[in-house]
């Protein structure tokens, strides 16, 4: 039920709709006469609203309660002030009734959310179109666009408008967004709490929380262009394992994206001969070489708009045994060859919802088939409520500069705050200017593992290979105007550095996995601004120049070329740097002294870090224990998580939690086993490591301490 008020500011028949959706977050919705609220797909199916108390009337001036929050409805003009119990003023909204714009409170706090891409770090003082694709916003060194309206005030607040369209202006004292058309529905939600966690979750609550991907998603991903032969395809896969470089997967681009790729021609499904003459032969030779293959799909030019459920469709279309209609069966003949994922290309044109179900229809339609595979698919163009089908989102094809670089720190961060924890970019830029060069590559891969999405690509694509520029050949030159200096193709520095940060990436993956696994429980993204644990630091609230992946490791890329030195900002508490351990008192900026093996890692105290050995792919057997890294100075707690990786078993309980707490002045580990879950192997080797000094032990799902005496 939900308190209803005549509009006095825009029609007396319009309705006015305030709803409580949980104790932090109110509904506000204006239907003018013979209009609803667009069912776009992106609200959480589960969403429903908990206020009971029903209002008519005319008066100029009544006050509802919502959850917590005290509403003053004011209705001529229209607005709605929503306050604390103390009576503190969260946010103000204003309607104005000639034009349906609403201005809300700006605040002088920072800004952040409203999607992938536009202006960086700080929302205020930008103004922004909310224009999807690739032409929303300087692509070259912001990247493409995907706007979520979902705007961050780090002062206490969070606004979601649901599916209004239109255009936002931050630049005055009020913020205001100008709808795309007079007259049509408005729907807000308004997020009061000063937790930022809460602020997550109700943003979790309201479009729904993120899927959980496959585990080898999360290794390193080697994208290929303009091939020249089958026996260069397999050639380079060899050369992975050869070398003893960690990858988990082979992209392949599509023919008209490039000269000679994997297909027969832009939106088709057909093989190149060229180059895949016999795919299911050549796909089962990857696999055999633990290799995932991932293709290139262009948006076929024939469909501008997709609407419905697609496993209801693809279901019926097959129980009819007639010709296939739905988008999905253009797949089909290629998926059965043992492909195991996509990436869908383009889709600027569509609208909202229908960039939403082709984001649902790479999730769905696979299980059709292999219901017990989490499916992949890598997107360029995205809505709310994306996460529930574990899209991945890459930045579009930006330039290779040095300020594409930088921008990327805080559109990751913004984007991760929008509710899309699955987010990369083409390490090195996609396509080539003169600032590409070996540093360059090496600032940006170094980045790009520490990316929930580590994956290399662009023009000169050869170049993009971690041992790429010391062999003299940067591969087919795309981009007429680049031309790289004959110098930089000999740099014998590249693939040693770039081993380290893969083998690295490797060696992480229990804790990155397990900060994935988190955030399908909270919403927390993987690359996280630091207002998420430090909202009470200014400095460290308006600090976009680096970011804490998961809860523990704060991550500084170095974005300027010849940089000898990192300034970081440390919040307060006592840090350790990553690779040398040197302890520092935080609360303050300090100068990171590098050079171009360095980007700096620092993790705080109190930090339980579960690392595992090198991998040549996330699914290799290794004989070795789990090495858990606790840093002193405080107390911590961290839940390890494992499952089968790839299937859906863990919802029936198919998965290890092991719950793990620090005792800093007992200096021991605790560990047991998290409610829900089981030992799916018998028992787990674990090095308990502190510093240099390291203890074994032994656990088999009963409580254990361990201590280092």
């Amino acid at each position: 039920m939900a308190a209803v008020v005549p509009c006095a500011a825009r029609a007396q028949t319009d309705e006015v709709r305030l709803s409580a959706i949980s104790p932090h977050t109110v509904r506000l919705t204006i239907v003018p006469p013979g209009q609803s609220i667009s069912d776009d797909g992106a609200l959480a199916e589960n969403l429903r609203a908990s206020f009971t108390t029903e209002v008519r009337g005319a008066a100029h001036q009544q006050t509802f309660r919502c959850g917590s929050l005290r509403v003053e409805v004011v209705t001529a003009p229209l607005s709605f002030t929503f306050k604390t119990e103390r009576g503190e003023t969260v946010q103000r909204l204003s309607i104005d009734g000639a034009t349906g714009a609403v201005s809300f409170t700006t605040g002088d706090r920072p800004l952040l959310g409203l999607g992938e891409g536009g202006p960086q770090f700080d929302r205020r003082g930008s103004a922004d179109l909310m224009r999807s694709g690739q032409g929303g916003y300087r692509l070259r060194t912001f990247g493409g666009r995907v706007p979520i309206p979902w705007i961050i005030g780090t002062g206490g607040w969070a606004l979601l408008f649901h599916s209004p369209g239109g255009a936002f202006d931050f630049t005055g004292v009020e913020s205001r967004l100008t709808p795309a058309h007079i007259g049509q529905p408005l729907d807000v939600f308004l997020v009061a709490s000063r937790e930022p966690a809460i602020i997550m979750g109700e943003y979790a609550r309201i479009t729904g929380l993120p899927e959980l991907p496959a585990l080898w998603t999360l290794g390193y991903q080697q994208s290929h262009r303009t091939l020249a032969s089958r026996e260069e395809v397999l050639a380079e896969a060899k050369t992975f394992r050869e070398k003893k470089l960690p990858c988990d997967t082979l992209i392949y681009l599509g023919t008209g994206f490039c000269p000679s790729g994997w297909n027969t021609n832009n939106g088709e499904f057909g093989f190149n001969q060229k180059v895949f003459p016999d795919p299911k032969a050549m796909f089962d030779q990857f696999h055999e070489d633990h290799f995932k293959v991932v293709l290139h799909v262009a948006y076929p030019t024939g469909i501008r708009q997709m609407s419905g459920t697609v496993k209801d469709a693809c279901d019926a279309e097959r129980r009819a045994e007639t010709q296939p209609s739905c988008y999905w069966n253009m797949h089909k003949a290629v998926w059965e060859l043992g492909v195991d994922g996509w990436w869908p290309d383009e889709g600027d044109a569509l609208d909202g919802p229908s960039r939403l179900v082709r984001n649902r229809m790479y999730w769905e339609a696979p299980q059709l088939d292999r219901p017990n595979e989490r499916p992949y698919a890598l997107h360029r163009n995205g809505y709310p409520g994306m996460q529930r089908y574990a899209s991945f989102l890459w930045s579009g094809d930006v330039n290779s500069q040095w300020e594409t670089l930088k921008n990327h720190i805080p559109d990751a961060v913004n984007t991760g705050l929008s509710g899309i924890p699955l987010w990369g970019t083409d390490i090195g830029g996609f396509v080539p200017t003169q600032e590409l060069t070996a540093e360059l590559y090496v600032r940006w891969f170094q980045f790009g593992a520490f990316c929930p999405l580590f994956r290399s690509h662009g023009r000169t694509w050869k170049l993009r290979l971690p041992w790429g520029w010391d062999t003299g050949d940067p591969g087919p030159i795309e981009t007429p105007n680049y031309k790289p200096d004959p110098s930089e193709l000999h740099n014998a520095q590249v693939e040693p550095i770039c081993r380290k940060y893969l083998e690295l990436r490797y060696r992480l993956m229990p804790y990155l996995y397990s900060v994935v696994r988190e955030g399908t429980k909270t919403a927390m993204p993987v690359m996280r601004a630091l207002w998420l644990h430090y909202p009470d630091d200014p400095a460290a609230v308006a600090r976009g120049d680096q970011y804490l992946w998961g809860r523990d490791i704060l991550v500084a890329p170095v974005v300027e070329k010849g940089a000898t030195e990192r300034k970081v900002y440390l919040p307060r508490g006592v840090w350790h740097e990553f690779f040398e351990g040197e302890r520092i008192e935080g609360g303050r900026e300090v100068a990171r002294k590098v050079d171009l093996e360095t980007m700096p890692l620092y993790v705080r105290a109190g930090a339980i870090v579960p690392m595992g050995p090198v991998k040549q792919y996330t699914g290799e057997k290794v004989d070795a224990p789990l090495t858990v890294a606790c840093y002193p100075g405080a107390n911590g707690a961290f839940l390890h998580y494992e499952d089968g990786g790839n299937g859906f078993e863990y919802k029936k309980g198919e998965w290890t939690g092991i719950q793990m707490v620090w005792n800093d002045a007992r200096r021991s580990l605790s560990l047991r086993l998290a409610p829900g879950s089981r030992m799916i192997v018998p028992q787990r080797e674990i090095t308990l490591q502190v510093g240099r000094v390291t203890k074994q032990a032994t656990f088999t799902g009963k409580p254990l301490e361990v201590r280092l005496v």
